[in-house]
């Protein structure tokens, strides 16, 4: 009888950790006094289930994982609020700069010169753009350091760069010094055309370096500007899918120049094995964050980094176990950098790279109207490997479709391979989070990613 006893107080025990009863805990806004420029701000955090959370008054819903997200409006000023549950309470000063009387940004003008200025990129992989913008989808070419190129004018934080007849490319101003001289157009001396058995190599012989640009356009367009006697002065040329790829899909090129050779290098075709399609297939995964890089917090507290290295190392093996050759950025809680990514994927020649993420939001949209996948890609090439992926998301799990988009993220930004970044949930979203700390929800995320790469290469129809 005593042992008995014994046995229900510890499955009552059990009972009331495995339902999850949390003391009042906020993990968004990070401080009680805070700045916050934006209309509206949230609350994320985590409560006792059993309990009415009270904010302002307003009864706010806790998920049954303990979990809630709860909008609020700012006035400009001090905003106060009091967070309630039970016994426990909290009181959030929230200040709302007021914006100055004179808000008239000036509109910068562009300034064309008389006669060129010449310049040298200062930063590695700095990006050429084709709107004098820092952001979006408006990058023409990334340039390396040491890239010499002629200005013909500026505007705001952005010099003008001549391309060509009418053509101009933008480059920031941060990552450009001015010399005194620099190559102006330049001859092409001749191609020439290499199959190393995995790519396609085209090198293209000039007597200087010029800026260029690669489209995709069923298959491969590739501009080099400022070429003597070409037609204003741009050289083009078109690699058709059918004619370079057999109508197969792109899966990776690369473009640069060495010396003053330029070399564009085009993935073959994906061969696979018919009854192991993802054998030998080499796939960089990547977990997003780590180190001191935490990434976004959970309603319940959880780190993203922790989590997303979690799924990642769940991914592996079951990419292993289907014969996969896979590179991991990182195994372990680190720092590393964007680029580092990048790279590191690149020098192991990943067909694949996947960064694995948890999402979160700005300040001024609702947590609770935003939950499921999403998925990210930079070049078009990549697309279709994300609509593979998503549709089989779709399948194994009770995931919903946010959306597959394009966007520059740094670790999409890579042509070498077909790049993606998923956002497995919203962390702040109280139902996502408790579907991405489900073991089953995991384990079913992670097969479906693996199926949506298996069926992508399969589609691709180029056996062994």
């Amino acid at each position: 009888m005593f042992v008995m006893k014994k046995l229900l107080v510890l499955l009552f025990a059990l009972g009331i950790i495995c339902n999850g009863t949390y003391a009042l805990d906020v993990v968004y806004p990070k401080t009680t006094d805070v700045t916050i420029n934006s209309p509206k701000t949230f609350f994320i955090g985590s409560s006792d289930y059993s309990k009415v959370l009270l904010i302002n008054g307003q009864e706010t819903t806790v998920h049954p994982s303990g979990g809630f997200a709860k909008q609020v409006n700012l006035s400009y000023g001090l905003n106060t609020f009091e967070l309630k549950s039970g016994d426990d309470k909290l009181i959030y000063n929230i200040t709302r700069p007021t914006p100055p009387k004179n808000n008239n940004k000036k509109v910068s003008e562009l300034i064309e010169y008389k006669d060129y200025k010449y310049g040298e990129i200062t930063k590695a992989n700095t990006p050429m753009r084709n709107t004098p913008i820092d952001g979006g989808i408006n990058r023409i070419a990334h340039l390396p350091e040491g890239f010499q190129l002629r200005l013909n004018g500026e505007k705001g934080n952005f010099y003008r760069v001549d391309i060509g007849k009418n053509k101009f490319g933008w480059v920031a101003k941060t990552s450009v010094k001015q010399i005194q001289n620099a190559v102006n157009n330049v001859e092409i001396l001749g191609t020439e055309f290499e199959n190393d058995g995995e790519y396609y190599i085209y090198t293209f012989h000039l007597t200087g370096r010029t800026p260029w640009e690669i489209k995709e356009n069923d298959g491969l367009e590739l501009n080099l500007f400022n070429i003597t006697d070409a037609n204003d002065t741009t050289y083009s040329t078109h690699y058709s899918k059918n004619k370079l790829l057999s109508g197969k899909n792109l899966v990776g090129y690369q473009g640069y120049f060495s010396g003053n050779d330029f070399i564009l290098k085009v993935r073959q075709p994906i061969k696979y094995h018919r009854r192991h399609p993802l054998k030998g297939i080499k796939i960089a995964l990547d977990a997003g964050h780590g180190g001191t890089e935490l990434g976004a917090i959970g309603c319940l507290g959880d780190k993203e980094k922790d989590i997303n290295l979690e799924y990642a190392k769940e991914l592996q093996k079951e990419l292993l176990s289907r014969g996969a050759d896979v590179f991991m950025t990182r195994t372990e809680d680190v720092n590393l950098g964007l680029q580092e990514r990048v790279d590191m994927t690149n020098k192991e020649n990943s067909v694949i790279f996947i960064s694995i993420h948890g999402n979160a939001l700005p300040d001024n949209r609702d947590p609770l109207d935003n939950y499921g996948t999403e998925i990210y890609y930079y070049y078009p090439q990549a697309r279709s490997l994300a609509a593979y992926i998503m549709y089989n998301l779709l399948n194994k799990t009770d995931t919903t479709n946010h959306g597959i988009k394009q966007e520059s993220f740094a670790v999409v930004r890579n042509t070498n391979a077909l790049s993606l970044l998923i956002e497995i949930g919203y962390l702040i979203n109280p139902s996502d989070n408790d579907k991405i700390l489900d073991s089953t929800f995991r384990k079913d995320t992670v097969q479906g990613i693996a199926d949506g790469i298996e069926d992508f290469i399969k589609a691709q129809k180029e056996t062994k």
